[in-house]
Parts: structure tokens; C-alpha cells; sequence
């Protein structure tokens, strides 16, 4: 289903309304378990079942933007045992990083992949290690349950996250990397801890100019929460970024106080040569 400026601020609209009702009739709620993904299936949307269990969700964004969701891609106890194998033998560093022109210890720990013969990776001024598939078997095994879910595609690199509490966090930002492509494939698959994923929309190419006072405005109404799409991503599930989305919209993973496990997260992606 291609959604228009329309379409899509009334989806947000009846998630607002569904958030308050929901809201008003518990006055308890878990933070991270009480939020759904703004987008729920319709009759026009592609649904189908996934290739390990449960279904898997394409939600069109519009302009070419896609996102696949999959919130039971893994059995849960394999997806355990992978969580405390890569836990506790994956080569986890917190590099420092350079954001406009000053240091910052990255929020999150991290550790890089990559098949033999692909560029350096590169980011905020670090080079991370590239570490081969063969060091850690286990994360073939999960590339293979990746390709099984999601026919046609192809990974050759991971970037590995992890989050020990709910003050390691994921900045706003867009994976637009001339090494992806134009259209570049993200897999997202999430072990542990459940966190919030958000995106929004990219300013418009106007509003990127010099920062007049009618500039400002048009940029604090774009980034209003109003405008931002969540998904709670869970044990075991698997999220994909399709298309234009890099180009066109902005993700996250806010700090949130009531996160106090750990989660790793490992993005797949394709790097051209």
C-alpha cells in the first residue's frame, strides 16, 4: 500500500487515540511492552508467514521506502543461546568517536564483521577491526537464518550492538553510506532485552538550508513525536529497512530508564565492491 502525506498522518492519528484509550484503562504498564508498532496490518498490505515462524509484515512508507517486520523470527531458546554465546565471546569495544569536532565514548558497545576483501569500514572517525565470519561460527548460522526469511537478499558484512541498560542508546541518524548503494538492505535482528525503535521522517531538502527563524519552525514540527513511527523490537525478532529509507527517514534507540537487561542487536548489511 503506497501511503500519501494523508494516509500517513491519519495511521498516526489512530495510534494516538489507541495509545490514550489504552493508557486511561491501566494504570500500570510496562514502557516497553505497552508500545506497538504504529502500523497494523490491513487488508492491503503485504502479509505473509515467515520462513522460520510467525509473520512477516511489509509496511510501505511511501517513495520507495520500506519496512519488513517480523516479530518471531527466531525460536526463543535458540535465540537465548545465542544471546549468551555472543555475550560472552564476541570481542565487544566502546570506541571513542568524533561528533562535530569533539570526542564521545560511543553509547553502546559494538564489534564489526565483514566477508574477506571488502573496504575499511569507516564512522565518526573510527575504523573498527574487521573481524572474519569464520572467528565466530554461531553468526554464520544466524546470516543463514536471515537469508532463509528473506529470499533474494544478500549480507556480507555485520555491525553488532550492545546495550547493557537502558542509558546505552542509538543517536538519531541514517545508515546513507555510499559503500551500501542507493537503496541499501538493513536486517535487524534483536536478542535480550525488548527496546523501542523509532523513525522518522528527514526534513525536507528546503528545510535543510540556512536556519532562518521560519526554517527552525518547519524543523521542530518535522521532528515532533507526532510524526515519529515505533516498533518495539523483541527477542528474537527480525526488522528490515528496505529501499529509500536511509535516504528519507531517520531511526533510533532512545535511552529508556525501565530497559535494565542487556540487548544486542545485530545488523546485517551489504557492502558493494
Amino acid at each position: 500500500m503506497m501511503m500519501n502525506n494523508k494516509s500517513l498522518r491519519l495511521l498516526l492519528q489512530r495510534q494516538r487515540q489507541r495509545s490514550l484509550s489504552s493508557s486511561s484503562s491501566s494504570s500500570v504498564s510496562d514502557e516497553s511492552s505497552s508500545k506497538e508498532a504504529i502500523f497494523h496490518p490491513t487488508e492491503t498490505e503485504n502479509v505473509k508467514r515467515g520462513a522460520i515462524g510467525g509473520t512477516m509484515t511489509t509496511f510501505d512508507l511511501g517513495n520507495g521506502s520500506e519496512v519488513v517486520h517480523l516479530p518471531r523470527f527466531l525460536p526463543r531458546d535458540r535465540a537465548w543461546d545465542w544471546f549468551h554465546y555472543m555475550d560472552k565471546h564476541i570481542p565487544w569495544s566502546r570506541p571513542t568517536l568524533t561528533i562535530y569536532g569533539r570526542p564521545l565514548l560511543q553509547p553502546r558497545d559494538s564489534c564489526y564483521i565483514a566477508s574477506e576483501g571488502l573496504p575499511q569500514l569507516s564512522y565518526s572517525g573510527h575504523k573498527p577491526h574487521a573481524y572474519s565470519w569464520d572467528d565466530f561460527p554461531p553468526l554464520k548460522d544466524i546470516l543463514h537464518e536471515v537469508h532463509r526469511a528473506l529470499p533474494g537478499s544478500r549480507f556480507n558484512s555485520l555491525v553488532l550492538n550492545r546495550y547493557k541498560g537502558g542509558n546505552d542508546y542509538v543517536s538519531w541518524h541514517s545508515d546513507e553510506e555510499t559503500a551500501y548503494g542507493l537503496t541499501p538492505e538493513i536486517a535487524s535482528v534483536t536478542f535480550g532485552c525488548e527496546r523501542e525503535f523509532l523513525l522518522k521522517k528527514k526534513p525536507s531538502r528546503k528545510a535543510r538550508g540556512p536556519r532562518d527563524e521560519t526554517t527552525r519552525k518547519r524543523l521542530r514540527t518535522s521532528t515532533s513525536k507526532d510524526d515519529q513511527l515505533s516498533f518495539t523490537l523483541k527477542h528474537g525478532s527480525l526488522l528490515v529497512m528496505r529501499g529509500y529509507t536511509q535516504r528519507d527517514w531517520l531511526h533510533s534507540v532512545p535511552k529508556r530508564a525501565r530497559a535494565m537487561s542487556t540487548r544486542i542487536n545485530l545488523t546485517f548489511r551489504c557492502i558493494l565492491q
